[in-house]
């Protein structure tokens, strides 16, 4: 049985920043709800419920949403129409495909004052003679029944006929309770033997469900209910199936990062989408990571010939042409887009290592300029502080 949960209204409010008490409009439909409850405390200025395709059996706990305009509960397993009185702003009721088979049940709308459209298309009542005639008589508010304009003349036929019409109706709702009744004493029957023939088919659960669906079955709330027990289990058998093949995928294909020789591969497999630029004088990686992805999830690893990002257990990696600078690389992200911006600056070998400016050599003839020049015979033995004690005179 799926239930109406808070994560579950949260997840279809994503248009109003998963914001549920101020939410206007809330589409739950194809859940296979079996349940109205909790949306009227927790949604209070809701205006657009949408709950089509679902197993709803009745309508109820739904008195607090005085703000409700449209209710659409089409293709559900309602039998009887009850419980909306407290909807004063109701304008739009969709009971398309049920099996409301309690014309008179509609009685219950007339307090609806701003009620001006009603969808009963496909439900047993509406196979009823004068089934148009009375409820244009019983709902005078109403402008248009299952999508046809009720027109003041309409209205006045419908009024002449009423009072012997409402007779008829009656006897009507009393066969088709018996009917009913018969039915599903009747299907709950079928539903064993159903089960029964299933069940010896343990071997092959394809052919269990192929079974299944070709057995012929009475148009019932009983019989939808258990179209989507099927429906349910051959979707999770197909989410397995798929989860396998991808695990025995990665089992064949082991994951390589590098080739033989060393050379790094570039691979992406998260699948996220990026933007790289190749500036002068570094790289940018702008790496298009989850919106709401926690952080704590995420690890960067920049090395010279590669930069790595894994993301939850799945790498993401790129092969850079230029050797870079890991200790002097940035990483920053987002906190409006999410996105992840790694700058990887190039690293300049004349920067790392500068060259020096190397000198002319000395040559014979550069060092016999500077000997050119006058001699004093004096200063031959002079000592270098100019002191001359200690040196005897020349003979």
């Amino acid at each position: 049985m799926v239930r109406i949960t808070e994560q579950l209204v949260r997840k279809r409010a994503e248009h109003n920043e998963l914001l549920i008490g101020t939410l206007e409009e809330v589409s739950l439909h194809q859940e296979d709800i079996e349940r109205i409850e909790h949306i009227g405390n927790w949604c209070r200025e809701l205006k657009i419920l949408l709950l089509q395709s679902n197993l709803i059996p009745r309508l109820e706990n739904l008195h607090r949403l005085k703000r409700l305009e449209y209710l659409n509960v089409a293709i559900n397993n309602i039998e009887r129409i009850e419980n909306l009185e407290s909807l004063e702003s109701l304008r739009k009721l969709d009971l398309t495909l049920n099996f409301i088979g309690e014309l008179t049940s509609v009685d219950s709308l007339r307090g609806n004052y701003n009620l001006r459209e009603l969808f009963l298309t496909g439900n047993p009542c509406t196979d009823y003679p004068g089934y148009r005639e009375y409820v244009v008589t019983v709902l005078p508010q109403l402008e248009q029944l299952d999508g046809k304009e009720v027109t003041r003349g309409e209205r006045l036929r419908a009024a002449k006929v009423f009072p012997g019409l409402r007779a008829r109706i009656v006897q009507l709702e009393a066969q088709h309770r018996i009917e009913r009744d018969e039915q599903r004493v009747r299907v709950a029957r079928q539903l064993d033997e159903q089960e029964t023939s299933v069940a010896d088919c343990d071997d092959d659960e394809q052919r269990k469900v192929t079974e299944f669906w070709e057995q012929k079955s009475e148009h019932c709330p009983e019989t939808r209910i258990q179209m989507a027990k099927f429906s349910k289990r051959a979707a999770e058998k197909e989410r397995q199936s798929e989860d396998q093949k991808q695990t025995e995928q990665y089992k064949r294909r082991p994951r390589k990062l590098f080739a033989d020789c060393g050379r790094p591969y570039s691979l992406n497999e998260p699948k996220l989408d990026f933007d790289f630029r190749d500036e002068a004088d570094r790289f940018e990686l702008e790496l298009h990571l989850y919106r709401f992805l926690d952080t704590s999830l995420v690890d960067v690893d920049a090395q010279p010939r590669y930069v790595r990002v894994t993301v939850k257990g799945k790498i993401f990696q790129l092969a850079l042409q230029h050797e870079i600078q890991p200790d002097r690389a940035t990483c920053q992200r987002s906190m409006t887009t999410g996105h992840l911006l790694i700058v990887m600056p190039i690293l300049n070998p004349e920067q790392v290592m500068p060259i020096a400016q190397k000198s002319a050599p000395k040559t014979a003839r550069t060092i016999a300029d500077k000997l050119i020049g006058a001699v004093d015979v004096r200063t031959i033995c002079s000592s270098a502080d100019g002191r001359d004690e200690g040196i005897p005179d020349l003979i």
